[in-house]
């Protein structure tokens, strides 16, 4: 399957999800660009918003309809919540669709109806492949819901010990730092440089964040049994990246040897995630624009809770990044394409 040469149509496209996609795919060694469309933004050319793609200056955004996007391979939807599901119904059966959006995520219709207020759409494979037995629910699909950015920063940090059994179900805190891009491209005034720089604010707090019930899913999925958390995002002076410090209560007996080696058994054969060497913690810069996750443990031995910290792009590993790694399981293309970039520094 390494020679395949795929269609793809990527929709949202003016946007920050979609620009990513499309940055990604552009380096792919599989991938031929059709169809890149946009709503409002539709008729021009996609080098006056997105001017960093330049192999795909000249391209000139088409409306996000069906008749536009059917006829690829593949379709990305990078579109707000709420978007994706009446368009995705209408692409034929055998069109791989790729939703960045959280329309198809939860498994949960009441969760779905109490955090997003609308009818739910159904739930697809989710595309986390580090996910225990996830990649086998991958391969062969034809609809894949990409994960949120800060579910998937929480999941790799968390899921090993709630998989191994190491974790108690309760009192799982989770504290995530994003990049201003997470809140999409959209004018916003809290977003305004002014406002953003030389400090931090949460928003969210107290249950109310989208993204708690996507996590507790992906925990209780990995646990066996209800896994409860509180979420608390804040949002920190930079464009790009999420630091999550995630903590949950480890069970009677448990100590370090016995977390530190379940998260290297996890994690030892992943091609995007790192368990850093004891005593390097991980740093946002680090992977920035690439599709690694890195990741550092402790125990607090008086606490009785293990620390875990794991940095991302949100952009890439959290949104594109995921998208095309689960893209490339489902056709049977060597999961690493078009992902192999590193992340850049200072």
């Amino acid at each position: 399957m390494d020679g395949m040469t795929i269609s793809v149509a990527v929709s949202g496209a003016s946007g920050y999800a979609g620009g990513e996609v499309l940055r990604l795919l552009a380096h792919h060694p599989n991938t031929t660009i059709g169809a890149i469309t946009a709503h409002s933004n539709a008729g021009q050319r996609l080098g006056a918003l997105q001017p960093h793609l330049h192999a795909l200056a000249d391209r000139v955004l088409v409306d996000t309809t069906v008749e536009n996007l059917a006829g690829h391979d593949v379709v990305f939807l990078a579109l707000p919540h709420g978007a994706s599901a009446e368009i995705a119904a209408q692409l034929p059966a055998d069109t791989l669709v790729i939703d960045a959006g959280a329309d198809h995520r939860l498994e949960s219709s009441a969760a779905w109806e109490k955090f997003y207020g609308s009818a739910h759409a159904g739930t697809w494979p989710y595309g986390l492949p580090e996910l225990p037995g996830q990649r086998e629910k991958l391969r062969g699909a034809k609809r894949i819901a990409v994960p949120g950015c800060y579910p998937t920063s929480a999941q790799l940090a968390l899921v090993p010990g709630f998989a191994a059994g190491l974790l108690e179900p309760h009192d799982v805190v989770i504290v995530s730092a994003s990049g201003t891009s997470g809140a999409g491209k959209s004018a916003k005034t809290h977003l305004l440089g002014s406002e953003v720089m030389g400090g931090m604010s949460p928003y969210g707090v107290g249950g109310a964040h989208r993204h708690t019930p996507e996590m507790e899913q992906g925990f209780s999925n990995a646990a066996g049994e209800p896994v409860s958390v509180s979420f608390t995002p804040t949002l920190a002076p930079m464009s790009r990246g999420i630091l999550t410090t995630a903590t949950a209560r480890v069970r009677p007996g448990v100590g370090a040897a016995a977390l530190r080696a379940a998260w290297e058994q996890a994690y030892a054969d992943e091609p995007f995630v790192r368990l850093l060497p004891a005593g390097q913690w991980p740093h946002t810069k680090h992977v920035v624009a690439s599709n690694h996750a890195t990741l550092q443990l402790a125990f607090d031995e008086h606490a009785g809770r293990v620390i875990v910290a794991c940095a991302i792009d949100n952009l890439t590993k959290g949104t594109a990044g995921g998208a095309v790694q689960s893209m490339n399981i489902a056709l049977g293309l060597p999961e690493t394409a078009g992902l192999g970039i590193e992340g850049v520094a200072p």
